[in-house]
Formats: structure tokens, sequence, C-alpha cells
């Protein structure tokens, strides 16, 4: 009975939720023709890891990482990842709040270049940039007559290519959070007489922190991680333009243990970067 004496009505009962539990578990057993394909799926993208752990030789773990060459390429990965994501940040979050934020007519032919380097194979990155910022290139002949700066094979070529391939990973994340960050507080911080710019230091950014520190990891990874247009652009030279994927690719041809200790370098940091992720994006319902 309620207050004014009138009975509860049929679907307020407390019980009523009760009744969907059957119906939720029923949905949520995968059906054999469904489990069997995902186990082989699992199967198939951690057998290769596994074959990675079972042959590192873990006794001359230590010795191999401390070799010239492999530190150097360690160090030199570190350095210019961390230098991409700092340009990433200072170009990509302004280019990602135009992005969200603007309108403009070609706003979406925009977005779809801002995000090519996604989809676009890293060698192909790597030869626009030659022919861009090379001695030759249309811009890059134009560096070297007036300025003597020369790009390709260097270690500022590393940084390029890494944040030519690795910023779109922080624009797309940032433009999200940005089209999902709450606009009243910016409307009360500009009736209270702050100016834009003062806005967006103040209250936009610290809105958006979670989503901004998720994208410069994923940014930090990407570069770290990237070959293809690293070694079309900048060359594979020792202790100048050579990372760790470079680095794990020419010694799989002279010392395959060195191969597989900088592998497991960067499987580490792959790993760090899904657990620093992990209650940003692996979670049901999560999306970019």
């Amino acid at each position: 009975m309620t207050s004014a004496g009138r009975p509860r009505p049929k679907w307020s009962r407390p019980d009523s939720g009760r009744r969907t539990r059957p119906v939720a578990d029923a949905t949520s057993r995968a059906p054999w023709p469904l489990a069997i394909p995902a186990l082989v799926a699992v199967a198939f993208l951690l057998l290769p890891l596994v074959g990675l752990l079972l042959r590192a030789s873990w006794r001359d773990l230590p010795r191999l990482l401390g070799e010239s060459e492999v530190g150097g390429a360690l160090r030199l990965s570190l350095v210019t990842a961390t230098i991409a994501t700092a340009i990433a940040l200072v170009l990509g979050v302004p280019l990602a709040w135009v992005l969200a934020r603007a309108r403009f007519r070609g706003r979406s032919f925009l977005r779809a270049l801002v995000t090519l380097p996604l989809v676009l194979p890293p060698v192909v990155g790597g030869v626009a940039l030659l022919f861009a910022l090379g001695r030759r290139g249309f811009v890059g002949q134009y560096l070297d007559q007036w300025f003597g700066l020369t790009l390709p094979f260097t270690s500022a070529g590393v940084v390029l290519a890494e944040t030519f391939v690795a910023m779109p990973f922080l624009v797309v994340t940032v433009e999200g959070a940005f089209r999902s960050a709450n606009l009243g507080l910016e409307e009360a911080a500009a009736t209270l007489g702050s100016r834009p710019f003062a806005t967006f230091c103040r209250v936009t950014l610290p809105l958006i922190a979670p989503s901004l520190i998720a994208g410069s990891v994923l940014c930090w990874a990407r570069a770290l991680g990237e070959f293809g247009a690293t070694i079309t652009f900048a060359g594979n030279l020792p202790g100048v333009t050579q990372t760790m994927p470079l680095a794990v690719y020419q010694a799989l041809e002279r010392d395959p243990d060195a191969a597989v200790a900088l592998s497991l370098v960067l499987l580490v940091v792959s790993i760090a970067v899904l657990a620093l992720l992990r209650e940003r994006w692996l979670h049901p319902g999560a999306t970019l």
C-alpha cells in the first residue's frame, strides 16, 4: 500500500528486477560456434609472445642490454619518442580543439587528412616526408639553401618521422575529450570575466586531463615502436638514427639474442602502456 492508501502498481514491485536474470545469463553465454573461433584467435595472438619469451636468453639479458649498440638504440628511442610526444602535444592539442569546436567549411575533410597517418603505411609516410623535407623536397630544398638545415638521415629526422606517425593518436583522443567536455563550466568562467585562453588553460585542460594523458601515452608508445617511416626518412645509422625497432631488424641477421632482448624491452613497454590505460580504455563501453 502507498501513503495515500492505494495499492502499489504491479510494475513497481521490488522483485520485478529478478525476473530478468535468467535472460541476462542466457545472453551472456557464448555459443560454441563463437567460443571456438574466439579461443583460436586468443591462441593466435598469444603464441608468438610465448615463443618470444621461451626464446629469450634470460641469463645473458643484462649483458645484451648493456652492449653499446643496444644501449645507444635504447637511449635514442626513449629520447626521440619523448621529444616527438612533446611536439605532438604542442601542435596536436590546438589542432584537436579546432577539429572539435571550430565551425568552418572542410572540417570533415581536414579531419580525414589529420587521421590519414593512422591508416597510411609507414613506409609511404617516410617517402612523403622525404619528398617534402628532403634536400630536394619542395620545402627541404629551401631549408638547405637558406639555413643549411638537412633533416633526412639525422636524429631530427627520426623525431619528425615519429611525430608524423604518432601525433594522430593524440589528436583523435583529445578531440573526443573536447567534444564531451562540460561546456557549462567554460561558460561560467567566461561570465566571471575569464579570457578565452585563460579559460582553456585553467578550465578546459583540467577537464580533459585523463584523456590528454591517455593520448600522450599512446602517442609516445607509437613513436617508440615506429619503424617504416623512420628507416625510409632517417635511415639506420648506429648511434645517430638507429632506434630500437631498427636495431631489432638489424640484429636478427647477426645476433638473434640481441634482437630478442630488444624485443622484450618493447614488449615490456607495451604492457606498461596497457596497464596505464586500462581504466580509460579497457572497460566495457570505453570509446575513443
